[in-house]
């Protein structure tokens, strides 16, 4: 329609509810309550609108998805479909039973992710010392003949450890490790001070990384995920602003993007009054971004604007209250100063500052009381 691409991928995030608080989680700072969700009926509709739409990927998410005890209900409708499926969990909730009625319902893969190599890093930064937990998790991925792939956010408080985290994720059996750097939003941003690394710090880690990657070879997939403070030119807007894929959230409000909801000063449409299509290709805010006609200079004359599209539309807002400036990441941008600003504040940090104190001083995840019962 009018060139518009579909899109291939559905984040499903199903609930905010989940048992880990992590100081650096993308959703939201005012969490969605448990009773905000969207209802089973619902989520089977727009799975269908998905698949009708070009979707060929849906990945369950959160919060922690294993919540939601309808999940095999929507798996088996993906599998129905011909959509392929993955689980993206924190570990906490699986057991063998459900792992295997997930699998019976046609589930393809599953993420898990770690906060470190050890509870006491656990517990640092998502207030939970289940790292048993986690451990049994991937025991239980493997067992039920899912691939087990794994995920680590990595920042100043646990860049130091990264060897050690590897290790535990080939002691685990997996297949695949993201090594993803902290991006700054939701909670993230507003523990940025404790968690973003020095220079140092990071160009050692680049060279545990290469130096295990090369180690691992086929035995184990390794990805690095690129500290964009760091770098010259912003990472691109997910292929380019309502390009690619599509992020639901518990509520049914739909963002071309899994932290669009940050921009608060636009209004994104619900599958509650829209189906997905009319979402896609007609919404004023999927329309907001996309291509290159919207630019403005510095971005509208660069020779990279069609490689990062001017880079992250939810960042520019966060750092600037205007997600049409451009990403203040670049060295182009006007606005590189507040980017540059935090950069120099890490560098002039003690590498070692972590442990108790920085403990006292982290904001934690925390889900609306409703949601916890």
């Amino acid at each position: 329609m009018n060139g518009i691409p579909q899109p291939f991928g559905l984040l499903a995030e199903v609930t905010h509810q989940c048992p880990l608080h992590c100081v650096y989680c993308s959703n939201p700072l005012t969490l969605l309550d448990r009773r905000d969700e969207l209802g089973t009926d619902d989520w089977l509709r727009v799975i269908g609108e998905a698949a009708a739409l070009g979707v060929v990927q849906v990945h369950f998410s959160g919060g922690e998805p294993l919540v939601r005890g309808d999940l095999e209900t929507l798996i088996a409708e993906c599998h129905h479909l011909g959509l392929y499926t993955n689980l993206i969990t924190s570990g906490l909730g699986l057991t063998e039973s459900r792992a295997t009625s997930l699998v019976s319902a046609g589930l393809n893969s599953a993420q898990l992710s770690i906060q470190g190599d050890t509870a006491e890093s656990t517990n640092l930064v998502a207030a939970s010392k289940r790292f048993d937990k986690k451990e049994e998790a991937a025991r239980i991925i493997r067992e039920a003949g899912l691939p087990l792939n794994m995920n680590v956010v990595l920042h100043r408080l646990n860049l130091s450890r990264l060897d050690e985290i590897i290790d535990v994720c080939v002691a685990w059996g997996a297949e695949r490790l993201e090594l993803a750097n902290t991006q700054y939003y939701g909670w993230a941003l507003r523990n940025r001070e404790l968690l973003m690394p020095s220079r140092a710090q990071l160009d050692e880690a680049v060279g545990v990384y290469e130096r295990r990657k090369a180690e691992l070879g086929e035995h184990m997939e390794l990805l690095w995920i690129l500290p964009d403070y760091y770098e010259p030119y912003p990472k691109p807007c997910m292929g380019g602003w309502a390009q690619t894929a599509l992020t639901v959230a518990p509520d049914g409000a739909v963002y071309p993007c899994p932290v669009a909801a940050e921009i608060t000063t636009m209004k994104f449409p619900s599958v509650r009054d829209r189906d997905l299509e009319w979402i896609w290709f007609k919404s004023e805010a999927f329309e907001a971004f996309r291509g290159t006609g919207w630019m403005s200079d510095p971005c509208r004359s660069c020779p990279r604007k069609e490689t990062d599209f001017g880079g992250c539309r939810c960042q520019a807002f966060v750092l600037t209250g205007d997600p049409a400036r451009t990403d203040p990441v670049c060295v182009h941008s006007p606005d590189h100063h507040l980017v540059q600003d935090a950069v120099v504040r890490a560098n002039q940090q003690d590498v070692t500052e972590g442990g108790e104190a920085s403990h006292e001083k982290l904001v934690y995840r925390r889900p609306p009381t409703s949601a916890r019962r």
